[in-house]
């Protein structure tokens, strides 16, 4: 398996993993649950109206964790910017609670992919492994 199709899938495994931004000189914490493989690239999905989307903005290094029983997995990189009707259409698909909030057109909906990624698998039993992509 792909190092980045192993990174997707621990994070449709645990569902929920915590997206960490700047905002100024201020680190800004929040749960995430969107994560999509698509095209080769590991997407994530906002509100553009959200201060956090503003935050990506501003600066686009970004760093999540997600927690497995006693694994963790890291991912820092750059967050880009897609606006392709396709990349929403597959995330709805793939999420469909989210169509209570979105939809491809709704000039809110915002599709972001990591770029320059590294992941970093943990435990407390076993040495880190890190992947980039």
């Amino acid at each position: 398996m792909e190092a980045i199709e192993r990174v997707c899938q621990y994070l449709d495994e645990v569902h929920t993993y915590y997206l960490a931004t700047m905002e100024g000189d201020q680190p800004r914490v929040r749960p995430f649950g969107t994560a999509l493989l698509y095209d080769g690239k590991l997407y994530i999905e906002t509100g553009k109206v959200k201060n956090v989307s503003k935050q990506i903005a501003a600066n686009p290094k970004v760093e999540i964790c997600a927690c497995k029983g006693p694994t963790w997995l890291r991912v820092a990189g750059e967050l880009v910017n897609d606006d392709s009707r396709e990349v929403k259409v597959a995330m709805l698909e793939k999420m469909p609670s989210l169509k209570g909030m979105y939809s491809p057109d709704d000039g809110n909906m915002q599709m972001l992919y990591f770029k320059n990624a590294t992941a970093t698998f943990c435990s407390f039993t076993e040495a880190p492994e890190t992947v980039n992509f």
